[in-house]
């Protein structure tokens, strides 16, 4: 029992889930004050594997760490090949849909093909009666899509609708849509990498009382290229960062507008540090300022 109870510290340090002394953070969501926990998962590329069981195998356990963190949003796509799918089929296996909450999209033109590409979706996802987030993925036909999902919502087919796009080039789109005040979510590209959403769109998104997803947190991936092999800098430990992906989430989920960030994993190992991310102190703007500055530097 001895024994146990000294490896128990660098247990939890390497699976945030083992202890429910030290849950996710959680923001609420401006429109309805359900809160949500500030890690999520993305779905795109690593969810993507048909029917590999071994593929599903790896997938299971990160959906099993995933839920057992305390962490709850999942976002996929019709984009993404058999992801809606393999988290459909998984979940279901697991008994996790009402631990979950499920985000897909609708990725096509004209009105009866996304209504028949979101009843796909929801179907895929095994998500029942009610998805609760359909997103219009890349602003593609999104006046089409939106009026179909105010009318969803005001049906409850989705509780919640929102707009997306994961490249600097269209904020000022995503910006003109969120002026219209109709959307629930806003999702988009934010990271130290990719820091241009802080500029304009991040601030409307809290002056229309709208929720924000982050993608790419990791910007295109050479953020991990630029610092392998450097020792985090040692006041990081002052946020318990453990390793350079948790300094890159804690950067991002110290902005006030941000809800939650997705980052898309199939790694049991990646899930467990990425949790972690969601746990304990947030930087405020001056250690913000700080963490970019080191990283620019780099």
């Amino acid at each position: 029992m001895l024994r146990w109870l000294a490896a128990t510290p660098a247990l939890l340090a390497m699976n945030p889930s083992a202890s429910a002394a030290t849950p996710l953070v959680t923001r609420p969501i401006p429109r309805s004050g359900e809160r949500l926990p500030v890690i999520g998962l993305g779905t795109w590329q690593v969810f993507d594997v048909g029917r590999d069981s071994a593929a599903r195998a790896r997938l299971r356990e990160v959906l099993t760490q995933f839920t057992a963190g305390g962490a709850t949003l999942i976002d996929s796509s019709p984009m993404y090949g058999s992801a809606e799918s393999v988290v459909g089929d998984l979940s279901a296996a697991l008994g996790l849909r009402e631990k979950l909450f499920l985000a897909t999209k609708v990725w096509t033109s004209g009105r009866e093909d996304g209504i028949a590409q979101m009843e796909r979706s929801i179907a895929r996802l095994q998500a029942g009666a009610m998805l609760d987030l359909m997103q219009v993925h890349n602003l593609v036909d999104v006046a089409t899509h939106t009026k179909t999902l105010m009318d969803w919502k005001a049906k409850g087919r989705v509780r919640y609708l929102g707009i997306t796009h994961y490249t600097a080039s269209a904020h000022d789109a995503l910006a003109r849509r969120l002026d219209s005040g109709d959307y629930d979510f806003v999702q988009v590209n934010y990271s130290l990498d990719e820091p241009e959403a802080a500029a304009r769109l991040l601030p409307l998104a809290q002056d229309k009382r709208t929720a924000v997803l982050i993608n790419r947190p990791f910007g295109q991936g050479g953020m991990f290229s630029r610092v392998r092999g450097k020792p985090l800098p040692p006041w990081a430990a002052e946020l318990g960062i453990a390793s350079w992906a948790q300094y890159f989430l804690k950067w991002i989920l110290g902005h006030p507008a941000v809800t939650c960030v997705i980052p898309g994993t199939g790694n049991p190992k990646h899930m467990a540090d990425n949790l972690n991310a969601g746990i304990g102190a947030l930087p405020d703007a001056a250690m913000r300022a700080r963490m970019a500055q080191h990283f620019d530097a780099l």
